[in-house]
């Protein structure tokens, strides 16, 4: 065998049959490549897994601090969120699995990179634009796109039949992707939109029901827009703060979400989320722009957070309207340094407190008691002139 096949590899249902599948059909060599994103999952074992089925090698890369600085931080700082709901969990991790899938491509003098993404999906969309922009003309195999296998049913089906070890059971149908940013979960039970997801399911956060009754406060502090300290302390970069507010999150019941979502095929498809981090520093961002950015800019940028997120789960990350807006982004994070408290229990977020040096919130402008800043009768002249178009339509067209 002289070609090689780079695999995004997880160690999942189909990674794991994928390698025997891509040996078989393309006569190649199959390296496995594992990215560290944060899934909290043994990755020597996974290594293991997959040079037992077949690999000729595999690679494990730490990728969690440039998953956290290089991807999850721009899109904090853009309030990127898709369908009002939906942070991203998945669509900011496969660029930057893409990108090391390519790394390797390149070390090894590949023939073609591969994927487990099913031709249903957004991710197939996510991995091949992400390919195709960090190296143009690569061959890409798609084996969900191929082969006869059409359901995970049929999949456990091939690793029984092959003696290839997975973990997904029939009796446990559902997929779940993890990483530091959020675990996500769909297909099988969930299928029915109407069925409430399994309260066994969720890995990292607890139900309102057996959260704790009294609130847990949690102090993020940011500079230029970067969370930088929690409750006051330095803390050891932004995946300590991720880690420590997933779980601090988790234990208050915080970062559940449910949706039924529009995918980029065409296709609505039912997804469950926990990411209390990401609903945490989401909350205490927005928080300190409300105090620090002004009128104009606030507004503006409102209108980018969706644009934004419809360009990552679209599967953009690396295309010029993304790195533009970046642009714009962090011209707003210069003065975007201070504190906000929040408030947990029970499955809520409220504000407890924000503060900062580079606040625009004037209280002795803003106070409704004695002041000698602001004259209310010009207010009046403002007024006039304010309405005037209202007051022009409705004289000349009665």
């Amino acid at each position: 065998m002289n070609k090689k096949i780079i695999l995004a590899y997880s160690g999942g249902l189909d990674t794991s049959v994928m390698i025997k599948w891509l040996r078989d059909n393309y006569r190649a060599e199959v390296i496995a490549c594992i990215i560290d994103i944060g899934q909290n999952e043994n990755l020597p074992e996974i290594k293991k897994r997959a040079l037992a089925t077949g690999a000729s090698k595999a690679y494990i890369i730490d990728a969690k601090d440039e998953f956290a600085s290089e991807f999850i931080l721009p899109a904090l700082k853009a309030n990127a969120v898709y369908e009002g709901k939906y942070l991203l969990g998945t669509a900011l991790a496969r660029p930057l699995i893409s990108k090391k899938v390519i790394e390797v491509a390149r070390k090894e003098k590949a023939w073609a990179v591969s994927h487990g993404a099913t031709g249903k999906g957004n991710d197939q969309v996510r991995f091949e634009v992400s390919f195709r922009a960090l190296m143009p003309g690569i061959k890409i195999i798609a084996p969900w796109r191929e082969w006869p296998l059409k359901s995970r049913e049929d999949e456990i089906s091939y690793a029984r039949k092959h003696k290839i070890p997975i973990t997904v059971t029939k009796q446990k149908p559902y997929s779940s992707d993890a990483n530091l940013w959020h675990i996500s979960y769909e297909g099988g039970i969930l299928e029915d939109p109407d069925a409430a997801p399994p309260e066994n399911m969720f890995q990292i956060t607890k139900s309102p029901q057996s959260a704790p009754a009294k609130p847990s406060v949690v102090e993020i502090h940011f500079e230029k827009g970067v969370p930088v300290k929690l409750n006051g302390q330095k803390d050891n970069g932004l995946v300590s703060i991720i880690q420590k507010l997933n779980k601090t999150g988790g234990e208050n019941a915080v970062g559940r979400v449910d949706m039924v979502e529009n995918r980029l095929v065409g296709i609505k498809s039912r997804g469950v989320y926990e990411c209390p981090a990401a609903t945490l520093l989401y909350a205490a961002h927005r928080e300190l722009e409300y105090l620090c950015l002004d009128r104009d800019t606030f507004h503006f940028k409102e209108t980018l957070g969706p644009k934004y997120g419809e360009l990552v789960y679209y599967g953009l990350w690396y295309s010029p309207l993304r790195s533009a807006i970046d642009g714009f982004v962090d011209e707003t994070q210069k003065f975007l340094t201070g504190s906000v408290k929040l408030k947990l229990q029970k499955g809520n977020v409220s504000i407890a407190g924000r503060k900062s040096g580079k606040s625009l919130y004037w209280q002795k402008l803003a106070t409704f008691e004695k002041e000698d800043i602001y004259n209310q009768k010009h207010a009046e002249g403002f007024i006039k002139l304010f309405g005037l178009p209202v007051e022009v339509n409705a004289l000349l067209r009665k």
